[in-house]
């Protein structure tokens, strides 16, 4: 027998209210000022997402959440390379409703809809690029192929980053991923000086299949699944807590955490990403401040 609880039924009557982020800060203010973080869960749903912080299975993340729960984001591609390169160019998961909605961090372009006063405006070609010129260390901790650096499309993501950290004890065949990518950022914060201000992202690889190991009890032969899939992002929410200490260990940290994509596991019939699905559109997304020392 399986010992996770039950997943709350999928659909309207299963799936909790959809949060709403807080007001967005002045960036002009936090950058420069703050650490900051991006952390992208890399293939997770909202709906698993949006349950499992319902139900009081992801705690630790759960706590940090604006109201606890998630709000209900479109992803800016249908997989990752497409949607990493859009979010290193400002545009993050887009609010599930009516806009514009103004962005966090922009290119100064001209006849922009989206760009206001609190936005980050630079003018360089990427974010990654504009807070290096800021005077951050740009440090990217790779999970999923597309940041392995083992082949030339493998190295354009992590290329953007002063400092890239790919290993296998990273990548998607291991179980114990998360836990040695958050190793690696502990050790990457203990190693900066005092006054350098940190750009921390970290592409978390646990979620995308293969992830039937995080569930006790089921086998390869059965291969992934939603619930497979909700075990992997338990196994994630155990070890946060270490990622977001050493990320607001110097000061205090702005932090990111959404999906980049979502995926499906028979949903209508499709299996998988970089299709027009609305498992695949929709993704979860919060950002919020850690003190430090909390």
């Amino acid at each position: 027998m399986l010992s996770r609880p039950p997943e709350t039924p999928a659909g309207p009557a299963g799936v909790p209210p959809e949060g709403t982020a807080p007001p967005a800060p002045d960036m002009n203010e936090v950058v420069g000022r703050d650490d900051l973080l991006l952390v992208t869960l890399d293939t997770l749903r909202y709906d698993v997402a949006a349950e499992l912080a319902a139900a009081g299975r992801i705690p630790h993340l759960a706590r940090h959440l604006p109201g606890g729960v998630w709000e209900k984001r479109h992803a800016p591609g249908s997989f990752t390379y497409a949607s990493h390169q859009a979010i290193f160019a400002g545009f993050l998961p887009t609010p599930a409703s009516p806009g514009p909605h103004p962005r966090l961090f922009a290119a100064r372009f001209g006849g922009s809809e989206t760009t206001v006063g609190r936005t980050f405006v630079h003018d360089a070609p990427d974010l990654v690029s504009a807070l290096a010129d800021a005077g951050y260390r740009t440090v990217c901790i790779g999970g999923v192929g597309f940041f392995n650096k083992q082949a030339p499309l493998g190295s354009v993501l992590p290329g953007m980053f002063r400092e890239s950290h790919w290993e296998p004890g990273f990548g998607v065949a291991s179980p114990t991923s998360f836990e040695a990518q958050v190793t690696r950022a502990e050790e990457v914060v203990a190693a900066l000086p005092a006054d350098e201000r940190l750009f921390l992202f970290v592409n978390v690889s646990a979620l995308h299949q293969p992830n039937w190991f995080h569930l006790p009890g089921a086998t390869p032969d059965a291969g992934d699944s939603r619930a497979t899939h909700a075990a992997a992002l338990e196994y994630v929410d155990r070890h946060i807590g270490r990622l977001f200490a050493a990320a607001s260990s110097r000061r205090r940290c702005f932090a990111i955490v959404c999906s980049d994509h979502g995926t499906a596991y028979g949903d209508g019939g499709y299996t998988g990403h970089r299709l027009g699905h609305e498992a695949v559109w929709t993704v979860p997304y919060a950002h919020f401040f850690l003190e430090p020392g909390a």
